[in-house]
């Protein structure tokens, strides 16, 4: 059989429509014509048979180099990495974009290009309709939006680029394609001519070569005449050497060179069949392929069948091994085909629970993150359920991303409203900041502080702004406010200074060491404090202090108890004395006066008791002594507590 016969178009069907040859590999001498045809319709029937058996493997070869009829470039298409476009910013789209244009031959990226402009498009419609919003809410006209930014402006540029550069890689290459149709019919029209040619067959045969290396690299053409204008070429090349069978000596030279040439290609074909790789040995055997359909030419007919038969089983061995290989592929790509439609019901679970608060739609967003990492680490799955696996996820994740957009748009909305109810806040404040009826006006100040208080969320770009405004306000009001009492309340701010420093002389004191004179400076101390007055309510803590400082004052001196006790007790009636406006302090003091009275009475009607247990017992008994002992500093102590109520009951009087 000749490969030839086997030829397929551009698009991987049996070519039909050609009548004009059926190229055979080797030329028929026309002295044997008859014979040879006889024993060619032979071979043609025994190659028949033997294609059924080879077809599927030589068609997956044909259809795979008949890919690049029209285009070389053809196979770096699916060298292109693709991302997930959803997933970025508009920067980062914008950013790819420049990437696969700077990176990547411009007809290998249209595909990622729409995507990507698709995404673009969504992304910047969504930010669109946000700044429309708050030109609204900010009391712009809607007839008057216009919205854009440096992003969109560069995206739109580089989109533009593209356009030019795909319309002028089309425009060019349609017209290369056709010259080099127009260039490859005029080698087959020359081919034609050498057989009319009348000169030494040395010569006709050099410039038949020349030619046959013209035709090698005349370029890409047109696919729709692709298949017609290769047969019409091994045609007219296989009349050539019809013709050439007059000068036999360079026919068995070139039989010679294609025979061994051939054997190369068998040899590395079926070393391929070895290779574990299937993928790189696949991709070899297409150049290996091509080699032999384009740049070679027949071999002597004794070898024909032989050297056929051992490339065609090397083609088969691999076509095999990549098909097993691919079917253990597609059971692996189910088990991914399963995990993904797994992940993509769990997004849509995520999707339908609604969520009503900020911290819920952040955990919900975090859940979907990974998810989206686990879809894209689950691996490829079977190709006819390739795209729409893609685009349920991609659907799947829009949803999600629509019911969170909505969410915060809402939020942003009801931020909107309470950034209006808060600009109302601050209009009453700064209304008011300079009134003097402070009587009317501070209520109604203090009302607005809780009002704001109260109000929830604005937008983040307002909140400080509006913040600063409005404490403004209301602290020049409570500035103005506190500067006038404390002008109206001097006096009250002078005596505190006095106390002030008479607190600190008070804690530097030095003692005399007789008591009578130290207790009479402490009086003294007492009644000066007494006589300086009153101080600003806020600054009443003052007084707490003085007193605290007296009492350790008192503890200093070396008194008797009970006398130092009634003397601490006086400070302390001089300190209640000075908070006459709330008799409460004198009352709460008389009451625990008179319970400590009853406490110590009851005290000693115990001891007085439990001597009565002691009446066979000597006097001076250890024990008997410590009850008597006890009770004797119990009625001392009552003496004192007693003294302290007719003190205070003086006060009252």
């Amino acid at each position: 059989m000749s490969e030839n016969d086997n030829l397929q178009d551009a698009d991987g069907k049996k070519e039909v429509e050609l009548k004009e040859a059926t190229p055979q590999e080797e030329p028929t001498p026309q002295v044997e014509e008859l014979t040879d045809a006889k024993n060619e319709a032979e071979n043609t029937e025994d190659s028949d048979n033997k294609v059924k058996a080879d077809s599927e493997a030589h068609a997956e070869i044909e259809a795979s180099n008949a890919e690049d009829a029209e285009d070389e470039s053809n196979s770096e298409r699916h060298e292109v990495e693709e991302k997930d476009y959803h997933a970025m910013s508009m920067q980062a789209l914008a950013e790819e974009l420049n990437r696969l244009l700077k990176h990547h031959k411009i007809q290998t990226i249209s595909k990622q290009v729409n995507e990507i402009k698709a995404e673009f498009n969504e992304k910047f419609s969504e930010l669109l309709e946000e700044k429309k919003e708050e030109f609204l809410n900010d009391g712009g006209n809607e007839i008057d939006f216009y919205y854009t930014n440096d992003t969109k402006k560069l995206f739109n540029q580089l989109y533009k680029d593209y356009k030019q550069s795909i319309s002028a890689y089309y425009k060019e290459r349609e017209h290369n394609l056709k010259q080099n149709l127009e260039n490859r019919l005029a080698i087959i029209e020359e081919i034609k001519g050498l057989l009319s040619v009348e000169e030494n067959m040395s010569t006709t045969y050099k410039t038949f070569k020349e030619l046959q290396e013209k035709w090698r690299n005349a370029g890409p053409i047109p696919r729709d005449k692709y298949n017609n204008a290769w047969n019409t070429y091994h045609h007219h090349v296989e009349r050539f050497y019809d013709f050439l069978h007059l000068n036999n000596d360079l026919r068995d030279m070139d039989f010679k060179h294609n025979y061994d040439q051939k054997l190369k290609i068998i040899e590395r074909a079926e070393e391929l069949a070895k290779d574990d790789n299937v993928n790189r040995a696949f991709r070899e055997l297409q150049v290996l392929h091509k080699l032999w359909k384009e740049e070679l030419g027949p071999v002597a007919k004794e070898h024909r069948e032989e050297i056929w038969e051992r490339f065609s089983n090397a083609t088969k061995t691999i076509h095999d091994k990549r098909q097993a290989y691919y079917a253990d592929l597609d059971k692996a790509f189910e088990k991914n085909l399963e995990k993904k439609e797994d992940i993509i019901s769990k997004i849509q679970a995520v999707a339908d629970d609604k969520a009503n608060s900020h911290s819920a739609w952040q955990k919900k967003i975090k859940e979907v993150e990974a998810l989206r990492e686990a879809f894209f680490n689950a691996g490829k799955v079977p190709l006819k359920a390739n795209e729409s696996t893609w685009a349920k996820f991609k659907d799947t994740v829009r949803t999600f991303n629509r019911g969170k957009n909505k969410f915060y748009k809402d939020l942003k909305k009801d931020q909107y409203d309470n950034l209006q109810k808060k600009k109302e806040l601050i209009k009453i404040a700064e209304e008011n900041k300079d009134s003097d009826d402070f009587a009317v006006v501070t209520p109604l100040m203090k009302k607005i502080q809780n009002d704001w208080k109260k109000i929830g969320h604005v937008p983040r770009r307002d909140s400080d702004k509006i913040w600063k405004q409005f404490k403004n306000a209301c602290n020049h009001y409570f500035d103005r406010m506190h500067e006038q009492r404390k002008a109206e309340n001097q006096h009250l701010y002078d005596a505190f200074d006095k106390k002030v420093k008479l607190l600190d002389d008070l804690k530097s004191m030095e003692f005399t060491g007789d008591n009578k004179a130290d207790v009479e400076t402490l009086k003294n101390r007492i009644a000066e404090w007494k006589e300086i007055g009153y101080v600003p309510q806020n600054k009443r803590y003052i007084d707490g202090k003085f007193y605290k400082a007296i009492d350790e004052a008192f503890d200093k001196l070396k008194m008797e108890k009970s006398k130092l006790e009634m003397v601490k007790f006086e400070s302390k009636l001089e300190n209640l004395a000075n908070n006459n406006d709330d008799t409460r302090l004198l009352d709460n003091e008389h009451n625990f006066i008179r319970k400590k009275i009853d406490e110590v009475k009851s005290e000693i009607t115990q001891l007085e008791n439990n001597l009565q247990f002691f009446t066979n017992v000597d006097s001076d008994n250890p024990l008997v002594q410590d009850v008597h002992k006890n009770i004797a500093k119990h009625k001392k102590e009552l003496e004192t507590w007693k003294a302290k109520l007719s003190k205070l009951r003086g006060m009252y009087s």
